[in-house]
């Protein structure tokens, strides 16, 4: 069985993570581990994290990209899921991150949804179908791939450990989830999981300054990944993925069972 590390970056966000934690207590499948990494904290965010029983990362360089880095490369876990302090995992988030990687030993990352709270119901329709629905759809457009969401995915370690030199931590505007999803591997793949439900923050909604803040970092990240890999050549690699996942999948379903009979012969 794989295990299960799950990081949650955080800045001056102690009261917030304290409810995160609490979810992450609650899961019917435990993680084998919770770091929460201090991105340089002048609250109580470490003493929170502490009393939770979660082993604190000091990473003193700000920035969100650098935080998952750390956090990601004190991981042990075979497996590591993201969250952020503001994440309100269902119960059963850790048990499906499990199930769809044992599920498929080719899937290299797997992200999911968020359903917004602290706000009212056209909040949470703008911020679901609109806000996070465009997010996969023009960026997986872009990208040639399913996209990570920061505040819901999880990766496998080995995967991580194959892209790290390949992060952008120089660049203080880089975000890490469209980061990461963009230095992939054009052999690594990705799956996006509707049942992987977590609830976030409607805080990107706060100020348009704020909202427009995130959205400058997208269009920057994206600026910068494709300058080194074109769409093109992303539309192609996705192509090939495809295709591999194609065949993959006939393989197994042509595969013999324990008897030596081909199960898609006729019998």
């Amino acid at each position: 069985m794989s295990t299960l590390s799950i990081v949650i970056p955080s800045y001056n966000d102690a009261a917030m993570l304290r409810e995160c934690l609490t979810a992450v207590a609650a899961q019917t499948r435990p993680p084998d581990e919770v770091i929460v990494v201090d991105n340089g904290s002048t609250d109580d965010t470490a003493a929170v994290a502490r009393a939770a029983g979660a082993r604190v990362v000091l990473e003193p360089v700000r920035g969100v990209l650098h935080a998952t880095a750390a956090g990601f490369d004190a991981a042990t876990g075979d497996l590591i899921g993201r969250l952020d302090a503001d994440s309100r995992p269902a119960p059963d988030w850790a048990a499906r991150v499990m199930h769809d990687f044992e599920a498929d030993p080719g899937l290299d990352a797997v992200t999911g949804s968020g359903d917004f709270y602290d706000c009212g119901p056209f909040w949470r329709f703008v911020g679901k179908r609109l806000y996070l629905g465009g997010y996969f759809t023009a960026v997986g457009a872009i990208i040639g791939r399913v996209p990570l969401f920061g505040s819901n995915f999880a990766i496998r370690r080995s995967a991580w450990e194959r892209v790290r030199s390949r992060v952008h931590l120089e660049d203080p505007r880089a975000h890490d989830d469209l980061d990461i999803s963009m230095v992939l591997e054009p052999d690594m793949t990705t799956r996006y999981d509707g049942a992987l439900h977590v609830g976030i923050s409607a805080r990107p909604f706060a100020t348009f300054d704020g909202f427009g803040r995130r959205a400058s970092w997208a269009f920057h990240v994206m600026g910068v990944n494709l300058r080194e890999v074109g769409w093109p050549e992303r539309l192609a690699q996705a192509a090939h993925r495809r295709k591999r996942a194609r065949q993959r999948v006939a393989l197994v379903t042509r595969a013999p069972d324990a008897s030596g009979t081909d199960p898609a012969s006729p019998q």
